[in-house]
């Protein structure tokens, strides 16, 4: 017998019985997205390897150890996508969308090469929120408003809260990073392996550190937002004005820097205590340096991203994680003659309650055996179809809860199984 192949590790299957948190959760996204006027954006899974060095960073713990990179046969470096972002701006720079602002969101896996734990894995799926052209702190207040909006409508509100902070802009920040830079050099011998070798490459990286052994140090380090620009400081008193007026609660972290070169100005992350770990499941900012920095005309850019896989566990662990699965009816269908008209039987039912799940067996057996797989399928109702049933057009309809059975004929049946849906 040949060896069993199985999945990579850290890359899923995603079952049947999971997929239904995923059809929630995605379709309640496309909703609240299109009730706030954002517009669907697909682009490939690949790219040039040059795209995300660029735009990330080379310094990045992403550029540095996860990506998945190879060279095609062309002798091109090619990367499957670690991030979104990246590729939704080459593809508005590439096909001319920066020429009018732009609300854009895509759904789809990304791919990073890290220790597979519970909330990271190596394929992963993201919806991602980008926004071009809109250079106020009020585009900021509105993705931040979006997100609280999804978590009431998901009834996670009470398990998840809002961190927010100011990189200020590049000039402030490279202003910042020579203070941070002699702090740490006067406790080097204490910081980890990581924090030494980002001192001298990307010294913002320390204060995300998830280190225990680095928080002390940390907190005790100069704090970003007081060597802010007058401009990043203004329009984070007015980001936070927006948040007080909606009634968002907020924590301002001076430690949250995001993990990737590009941001700037607001930061933001949505975090929960309830998965371990890996506590973020939503988290963006402004990043207005990386159009340029692409090869495209200077602009405004805000965005998020929110990892399904972790929302779902969320999800699952509320008590918000009530998904109705269940079919409607199981058609049971016994004898040469109940078979024959059992297909088209059931496809009719469908076209007059199009939102009636019934499963109809297939592939013949007992009354015995199907009843079975009636019981398995844990429908509400159980349709029997005889030999007799099809002479007499009429149908058994069980309920399977109660094992209280009637007869009904086929022209009732809609309005009969209808009113029983709406009790």
């Amino acid at each position: 017998m040949s060896e069993i192949i199985r999945s990579i590790r850290g890359m899923n299957d995603i079952l049947p019985h999971e997929t239904p948190y995923w059809q929630k959760i995605e379709q309640q996204l496309r909703e609240l997205l299109a009730s706030y006027g954002y517009q669907e954006i697909r682009f490939p899974i690949v790219e040039k390897t040059a795209l995300f060095s660029r735009s990330i960073g080379e310094v990045t713990d992403i550029v540095e150890k996860e990506m998945y990179s190879f060279a095609d046969r062309n002798g091109d470096g090619l990367t499957l996508r670690p991030e979104g972002t990246a590729g939704c701006l080459r593809a508005a720079i590439e096909h001319g969308l920066l020429q009018q602002s732009q609300r854009l969101w895509y759904l789809g896996p990304m791919f990073r090469h890290e220790r597979p734990q519970k909330g990271r894995y190596r394929q992963f799926h993201q919806l991602g929120v980008e926004t071009y052209g809109f250079s106020g702190p009020d585009i900021d207040a509105e993705l931040i408003l979006m997100t609280a909006k999804l978590w009431q409508q998901l009834g996670l509100s009470d398990n998840v809260s809002l961190q927010i902070n100011s990189l200020g802009t590049v000039a402030a920040r490279e202003a910042y990073k020579t203070i941070l830079v002699q702090y740490y050099e006067g406790c080097f011998a204490q910081l980890d392996e990581d924090s030494q070798r980002r001192l001298q490459t990307n010294p913002l990286r320390i204060l995300d550190s998830k280190n225990p052994a680095m928080q002390a140090i940390n907190q005790a380090a100069p704090q970003l937002i007081d060597y802010l620009d007058a401009s990043s400081q203004a329009a984070f008193t007015q980001l936070c004005h927006y948040l007080d007026q909606a009634g968002v609660n907020y924590q301002v972290t001076p430690s949250l820097v995001r993990g990737l070169d590009y941001y700037s100005q607001t930061v933001f992350e949505w975090v929960t205590t309830q998965l371990g770990a890996q506590g973020t499941i939503c988290a963006g900012g402004r990043y207005d340096g990386l159009i340029s920095q692409l090869g495209g005309k200077a602009n405004a850019a805000m965005g998020f991203a929110i990892g399904i896989e972790r929302l779902i566990a969320l999800l699952k662990d509320s008590e918000a994680s009530a998904i109705s699965t269940q079919l409607d009816a199981y058609l049971v269908a016994v004898g040469e003659k109940a078979q024959q008209e059992a297909i088209l039987f059931s496809e009719n039912l469908r076209n007059k309650i199009p939102s009636f799940r019934l499963s109809t067996h297939c592939g013949g057996g007992s009354f015995k055996s199907q009843f079975k797989q009636a019981d398995r399928s844990r429908a509400r109702w159980a349709l029997i179809l005889g030999e007799q049933e099809v002479d007499n057009k009429t149908i058994g309809v069980k309920e399977m809860n109660t094992g209280q059975q009637v007869e009904v004929s086929w022209d009732q049946l809609p309005q009969y199984l209808q009113s029983q849906m709406d009790k």
